[in-house]
This record gives C-alpha cells, sequence and structure tokens, in this order.
C-alpha cells in the first residue's frame, strides 16, 4: 500500500455528519463525491452540504467565493458504484450495524484501487465487527469526527486489530494535513475513548430529569454556571442528537452490561417520539429550525 495522502474522497451518507465531511473535505481542496441512499435524496443533500458551507460564511470563516469553489469540488449521487475510483471511502450512515457492515461488504467489492482505504465514522461500534465484513480488513479504519465536523477539531483514530499500519498512517496523513484536525489513536472498544467518557455523563443527567426532581434547564445551569462547562448535558445531548446518545448507549452497554450504560426510560420514549434534539427542532430543549 502506497503512502499517497489520498485524495479522491468517497462519503456515503449525508445526514448532519456526512455533510459536514463533505464540507470540510472539499474546503481542503480535495475531489469529494458523496453517495446517499435514493436518487430523490439528492436535492436535500446539496441543500444540506450548502448549508454547512453557508454556516461558515455566516460565521465569517469563509467567504462567498470559498462556499462556491467548494460545491465545485462536490459531486452528490445515488449510485454506490461511482465510489470506483475513489481512494479513502468514509461511510456516515445512521449507527445501525447491520446496515454498516452491509454496506462495507458493497464497497469492498466497488473499489479498484488496491490502497484505497474504508473508513467509518462510527461513534460507538467496534471497528474489527465492520472490517471483518470486507475481504480486506486490513485497510478499514475507524475515523470517528465530532459535531459539528467543520467546527470540532478532534477526530478519533481507530485501528481494528487486523488495520494495516499504512491504513492507519494514511488517514492520519488526510486528517492532520489537508483536513487540518487535531488526531487522538483510540482503542478499538464501543465508544472508543470519548464517548465512553461522555455517554454515562449525559445519562446520568437524563436519569435526574427523569426523576422529576429537577428540570432540564437546572441541569444545564447546574454544570454551565457551577462547573463551568461550555454547555449544559441535556442542551449536548440535543446536539448530538437523541437517537444517536441512544444508540451508542445501547452499543456500550452490549458490550459491558453495566447499568451505566443503560439507555434511561426517557431517552427511549423521546426517540420513540421522533424528538431528537436540534435537528427535529425539539428534545430536551425547544431549538427554532
Amino acid at each position: 500500500m502506497t503512502m499517497e495522502t489520498p485524495s479522491r474522497i468517497g462519503v456515503v451518507g449525508c445526514g448532519v455528519m456526512g455533510a459536514g465531511i463533505a464540507d470540510v473535505t472539499a474546503r481542503a481542496g480535495l475531489d469529494v463525491r458523496v453517495v446517499v441512499a435514493r436518487p430523490g435524496a439528492v436535492p436535500a443533500a446539496h441543500d444540506r452540504i450548502r448549508g454547512s458551507l453557508g454556516q461558515g460564511v455566516r460565521k465569517g470563516r469563509l467567504t462567498d467565493a470559498d462556499l462556491d469553489t467548494a460545491l465545485a469540488r462536490i459531486e452528490v449521487t445515488a449510485d454506490l458504484d461511482a465510489l470506483a475510483d475513489r481512494d479513502f471511502v468514509i461511510e456516515a450512515v445512521p449507527e445501525r450495524e447491520d446496515l454498516k457492515t452491509a454496506l462495507f461488504t458493497r464497497i469492498d467489492g466497488i473499489l479498484k484501487d488496491t490502497d484505497a482505504v474504508l473508513a467509518t465514522n462510527t461513534s460507538s461500534l467496534p471497528v474489527s465487527r465492520l472490517a471483518g465484513a470486507t475481504r480486506h480488513p486490513e485497510r478499514v479504519v475507524g475515523v470517528h469526527f465530532f459535531s459539528p465536523v467543520p467546527v470540532m477539531p478532534l477526530v478519533e483514530l481507530v485501528g481494528a486489530l487486523r488495520t494495516d499500519d499504512t491504513t492507519r498512517a494514511r488517514a492520519a496523513a488526510l486528517l492532520t494535513g489537508p483536513l487540518g484536525k487535531t488526531v487522538v489513536d483510540v482503542p478499538d472498544r464501543a465508544g472508543f475513548m470519548v464517548n465512553g467518557l461522555l455517554i454515562p455523563y449525559l445519562l446520568g443527567a437524563i436519569r435526574m430529569v427523569e426523576s422529576g426532581q429537577v428540570t432540564a434547564d437546572d441541569v444545564d445551569r447546574g454544570m454551565t454556571l457551577g462547573c463551568g462547562h461550555p454547555v449544559g448535558p441535556l442542551r449536548l445531548a440535543d446536539l448530538i442528537g437523541l437517537d444517536v446518545v441512544k444508540a451508542v448507549a445501547e452499543a456500550l452497554h452490549q458490550e459491558y452490561a453495566e447499568p451505566l450504560y443503560a439507555p434511561p426510560p426517557l431517552l427511549s420514549r423521546l426517540v420513540e417520539a421522533g424528538l431528537l434534539g436540534k435537528k427535529s427542532g425539539r428534545g430536551f430543549h425547544s431549538h427554532a429550525r
């Protein structure tokens, strides 16, 4: 496997994370191809990517010309075979192991470049399990971005048991070079490092509200005004997405069977009701859309 820094990027999925990854890779001057599930989803994907870049313009990080240049580097399609010429593919589909493993099997059979890296943005699933769905587990690696991708500087780099050293090095070169991210190497365990620490904290805050003794506002004020946190745990959960918080908690609970990882019933009810936080307009707090 060669050590050239990848330049032809494929992104599978264009939700909040996929759009953010497309944003930062195109802004870095790379050739980006985004694949969505069906043709009807292409216009919405374009809008989501434009919205992500537009946020950079509104915050003064980009000019209108930068936005137009980045958009010109991005192609959106519903054809998974369009990934054939990519040298680095990042999946950013929903946090379901069956969905991700089926996707990895298909992409593994599509990539023509024998040096191509297949990366997962999973926030909770062990990378080894996903790599096992491919014929080339040595070229599979975890690259866990944080939301919002254009703003958050950290990426967790997760090498599975059979990940080749050159695969890890190429991923690190892309992340720290063109993308300008700070990389931390983490073990291939459910939740990795950050979510292994964060999720019990968020679930503890949810249980406190669930008990009826305090409100979500009280909890968030306590942690921002009393502990100096920039954002309270329940606003943070809303920002992450309550469905994502629940999925990560379930993965951690499945792997370790510890009660602190079990999703509280209140979290499950909110997700079942479609109250997912900022992306749906309402979670523990109301959010303008």
